[in-house]
């Protein structure tokens, strides 16, 4: 299971549990939920294995670029000196090796800017699979905090003695009273 899926799985947790009685909050699976969140924590390496291998691929595209770019100019020059030997013939071969040698730099600084690009568009793929990563993982902790907020209002409300109209009726307790209102009318926003 790869790290969105493991997200996913949460996400569907927080969503598919069981609510609490007068309240929004939900009971969740704690060992169930923390093995989820292990899992995907422990996922992120093999992303990060993953883009060392696009850079490795990237300095491998680059070496074969530049050993055909030299056995390119090697052959020109090969070319050029076999050319050169005919005295009839010197100019027009320095001209020809010339035209190929430019030839083979233009090959090989477009071979070098196309691997670039790969590795580029590569590394900018990856990024976005962070990028949604880090939203998936922000909006999950945040729907663990709400989460988190509502089970402890709920656990405020059950240790509050009684409803709020008992409460009101109560002399003596408009103190204590305040802060469970509060709480209550909080949570109904």
């Amino acid at each position: 299971m790869d790290i969105s899926a493991r997200l996913q799985r949460l996400d569907e947790l927080v969503h598919e549990a069981k609510s609490m009685p007068l309240s929004s909050s939900v009971l969740v699976n704690r060992d169930e939920f923390l093995q989820l969140l292990t899992e995907a924590q422990d996922s992120l390496p093999e992303e990060i294995k993953q883009a060392r291998w696009i850079v490795r691929d990237r300095e491998e595209l680059l070496a074969k670029a530049r050993a055909e770019g030299e056995r390119i100019v090697e052959r020109a020059r090969e070319e050029q000196s076999r050319l050169a030997r005919r005295e009839e013939i010197v100019k027009r071969a320095e001209e020809e090796a010339e035209r190929i040698i430019s030839a083979a730099e233009d090959r090989t600084a477009g071979m070098m800017q196309d691997a670039e690009d790969y590795v580029d568009g590569k590394l900018a793929q990856f990024e976005n699979v962070l990028r949604r990563i880090q939203e998936d993982t922000q909006a999950t902790a945040r729907a663990i905090a709400k989460t988190m907020e509502q089970v402890e209002a709920g656990r405020l409300r059950l240790r509050t003695p009684g409803t709020v109209a008992d409460q009101v009726l109560s002399p003596g307790e408009e103190e204590e009273l305040a802060e469970p209102a509060q709480v209550y009318d909080e949570e109904r926003m």
